[in-house]
């Protein structure tokens, strides 16, 4: 075993050069290197730099993740989910607040062929927002609605966080998406009811309007959203029946996009040309983080520094509900200063065992932990949702208006939180009855 006080000073540098804003791929691959050459052995470091990467790169589930980046990019930059507001509009405009609502929706199914928060924010603020903003709604709320339902695209798959979550800790995907169909859609539904409470006493929030909308229009606008409707029948409709694996699925879904935007007319090179270089630059920049967070687990194992944390959080005998709160706090303030899949590879190590020894279903707490982790993405300081918005709408508001306004979707989300502790089974269910 290292010595403790090594250990630790190494991860104060970690959090330090974190804070500093060091890419925290190159940090983690940095501090658990020197840590297992300074603490055991350079000889091992070495050959830890030179095995670690390897076995994790060689994991085969991992080609699931550009396969899915891709699809999403294409049917972002092939403009297949310019339908879904359309047709949410038209369906829900009559609800106090319907053109927020639509927005709710709309980013709940731009989620299912995307997996990305950030994607689903800018995809949906360039079309939510203006036309809210041209209805009189309150800009706060415009915008605070799309950023905080942008948040519902790492929950539904395919979820990138969920993909990474369930390769770490050996837990089946196919039943991480299962369960996070449910958290998502509780989600949404959240999201209305405090939209629409909101509105009712408060009517100045969103003026109604009364557009005449006929059956056959209706049937239109619902007609719009084959592209995406087609892509996500086929992917999770083979995924869930057992027709294919989660790594086929991808792969289905990166073929299925191409093919339906090339024969709507929207696959131009530019847009495969683009959609290719975000999938190879985002894919990368996960891998290396991921395989920072590999060698970092490989530093604790050999260091002993995480049974020791392990034993102290045991010897505290608290209950393993008040423990899974202590672990939901410490995520929500991470989550103002990192992104989502930094903080959770980051900690993972640290984090698995102690929910094992507690007693809780890795299974859930993956679920739990792609809802606590995209509660970050609309919480000051980095609420990078947020920024995104504000990119979108240019000199419309301030940065600060946004946050006031998501922070009516964050009290919503920590009593999700709270009730997803209480009650396990509400995200399990569906998992349980399908799996």
């Amino acid at each position: 075993m290292a010595d403790q006080n090594t250990v630790l000073i190494l991860f104060g540098l970690l959090f330090l050069l974190i804070l500093l804003r060091m890419p925290i791929g190159v940090t983690l691959i940095a501090v658990a290197v020197v840590g297992i050459g300074e603490s055991l052995s350079w000889r091992i470091a070495w050959a830890s730099l030179g095995t670690v990467p390897f076995q994790f790169a060689s994991n085969w589930v991992l080609s699931s993740v550009p396969t899915f980046l891709f699809m999403g990019f294409i049917c972002y930059h092939a403009k297949l989910t310019q339908g879904l507001f359309e047709a949410a509009r038209v369906w829900l405009s009559a609800l106090p607040g319907g053109l927020a609502v639509a927005s709710v929706f709309g980013c709940a199914g731009f989620a299912a062929v995307t997996g990305s928060s950030v994607a689903c924010s800018a995809a949906m603020g360039k079309v939510a927002v203006p036309e809210m903003n041209a209805r009189g709604y309150n800009v706060g709320l415009a915008t605070g609605t799309v950023a905080a339902s942008g948040t519902i695209g790492a929950l539904i798959p395919p979820s990138i966080i969920l993909i990474l979550y369930g390769i770490i800790a050996q837990v089946s995907i196919n039943q991480l998406f299962l369960g996070g169909i449910v958290a998502g859609l509780l989600t949404a539904l959240a999201y209305v009811l405090v939209i629409i409470v909101r509105v009712k006493l408060n009517p100045d929030l969103a003026p109604s309007f009364h557009e005449e909308v006929t059956g056959r229009e209706r049937l239109i606008a619902l007609a719009n959203t084959w592209p995406v409707l087609l892509i996500i029948f086929g992917v999770f409709g083979g995924l869930f029946s057992g027709v294919f694996t989660p790594t086929e699925a991808g792969a289905v879904g990166a073929f299925l996009s191409c093919v339906v935007s090339f024969f709507k007319g929207t696959l131009t090179w530019q847009a495969l040309r683009t959609s290719a270089r975000e999938t190879l630059v985002t894919t990368s920049s996960l891998l290396v983080i991921a395989i920072g967070a590999s060698l970092l687990t490989r530093f604790l194992a050999l260091s002993g520094l995480g049974d020791v944390l392990l034993e102290a959080v045991l010897a505290l005998g608290l209950p393993a509900a008040a423990i899974m709160v202590g672990i939901v706090c410490v995520y929500l303030l991470l989550g103002m200063i990192l992104e989502p899949i930094g903080a959770m590879l980051l900690t993972l190590p640290i984090v698995l065992p102690i929910v094992e020894e507690t007693g809780y279903s890795l299974l859930w707490f993956g679920i739990l932990l792609a809802k606590v982790l995209e509660v970050g993405m609309i919480t000051p300081p980095v609420g990078m949702n947020v920024y995104v918005i504000k990119s979108v709408v240019g000199k419309l508001t301030t940065t600060t208006a946004i946050f006031r306004g998501v922070m009516w979707f964050v009290f919503v989300d920590l009593l999700i939180l709270a009730l997803m502790i209480a009650v396990p089974g509400l995200v399990l269910f569906l998992p349980q009855l399908l799996g």
